[in-house]
This record gives structure tokens, sequence and C-alpha cells, in this order.
């Protein structure tokens, strides 16, 4: 009867998402504490979109298990779960496609659902975390804002808020749409060299950022 046959790869893979989802933890409690999502936010759902990448599907799901569970001990079960739903289901996905090869039309279709959601559910978390209802608040800042525009240029109209929560979620799904761009972006000049390439930007693109000009 023979014995199975060990998987010489396991070993790196389980250390390198190891590695990758302390990475994840550390950037997120860093710009957490710091003040620094600003700057860091392109870079918090890479680590796991690259441990998804280049060791498939299953490897990037432990990961992000690992890294709620760091998250969780480091800063409580409600900051790790807002990193999941606004970062890590969005880094599986992108590293699922990534590895599939998907075209980039159809991993931002899809990266605007799964970040929308994701969005939506963070605020819901927070509103738990404060104690007050963060979407209400959004709401007003953006009727505040809207109505200070119209203001401006001389447009006679009442928003409802059905318009205005319309907008928002609208507003939301575009600025992921330039989030999810901008990553892959990223993505594409830095993690070739990692030997976890990522599918090249259209034609388009490269060609309105002037990536083929020698």
């Amino acid at each position: 009867m023979s014995s199975p046959q060990a998987r010489p790869e396991l070993p790196l893979a389980l250390v390198e998402t190891s590695f990758l989802a302390s990475a994840a933890s550390l950037a997120w409690l860093t710009s957490f504490y710091l003040g620094l999502t600003p700057v860091l936010r392109l870079f918090l759902p890479i680590p796991l979109a690259m441990a998804t990448r280049r060791w498939g599907h299953r490897w990037g799901w432990l990961g992000l298990i690992t890294t709620f569970l760091l998250l969780s001990v480091l800063m409580g079960p409600p900051r790790g779960l807002a990193y999941i739903l606004r970062y890590g289901f969005l880094a599986v996905m992108l590293g699922y496609h990534w590895r599939r090869g998907t075209g980039w039309g159809m991993t931002i279709l899809q990266a605007i659902g799964v970040g929308t959601v994701g969005f939506f559910a963070q605020i819901g978390v927070l509103s738990v975390l404060v104690g007050e209802d963060l979407w209400l608040y959004i709401t007003n800042q953006a009727t505040g804002a809207l109505e200070w525009l119209l203001d401006r240029l001389g447009i006679l109209w009442q928003p409802t808020v059905w318009a205005i929560q319309m907008a928002t979620v609208v507003l939301v799904m575009l600025n992921t749409a330039v989030y999810t761009l901008v990553v892959q972006l990223m993505a594409w000049a830095l993690l070739e060299r990692l030997d976890a390439p990522v599918p090249p930007p259209p034609v388009w693109l490269r060609a309105w950022l002037g990536l083929d000009e020698p």
C-alpha cells in the first residue's frame, strides 16, 4: 500500500500566506491608529490578493481568516471585521481574477458589487461601535453639500431624501470602481517582480496613460 505523496509546495504556501496575512494586519493596524488610511489605502488589499493570486482561493480564504483572527486579538473583533468587510473580501476576489487572467472590465464590475456591499456593511459595524447611525450622518452631510452646490449654481430644487441616498450609493460605486482601477494598476506594476503577475491593462488604458510609448 503506497503512502500519500507529500506536496512540496504546501510548507511554502503556508509560510507565505501567514506572512502576507501578518502584513495585511500590520498595514490595517498602522493605518487605523496613525491616521494613515489615505496613504496606505491602496496597499490594504494587496497582501491577501497576492496570497490568492499565488496559491489559489483556498489559501486566500485561509489568509482572510488568519487576518481576522490577528486583528481581533490586536484591535478587537469589530475592527477586525471592519477590515474584512471593506478590504478582505475585495482582496480575495481580486486575487482570484488575477490568477484566472480575467479582464480588467469584468474584475472592476464585480469589485463594484463587492466593494459597495462591503462599504455599507462597514458603516453598519462602525455604527454599532460608536452608537450612532452613520448612514443618517452621511445622508445629512450629503444633503448639506448638495444644497450648497445647488445654491451656488442658482438651481431652485429641493432634493428628496430618496434622491440624496441614491446619489450617495452611486458615488460609492464610482469611488469603488476608481479605487479598484488604481489598485490594479499598482499591483500590475509591482507584483510581476514578485512572481505573481497581474493581467495587463486594456489597450485603451495603456494608450491613455502612455505606457506603450518608448
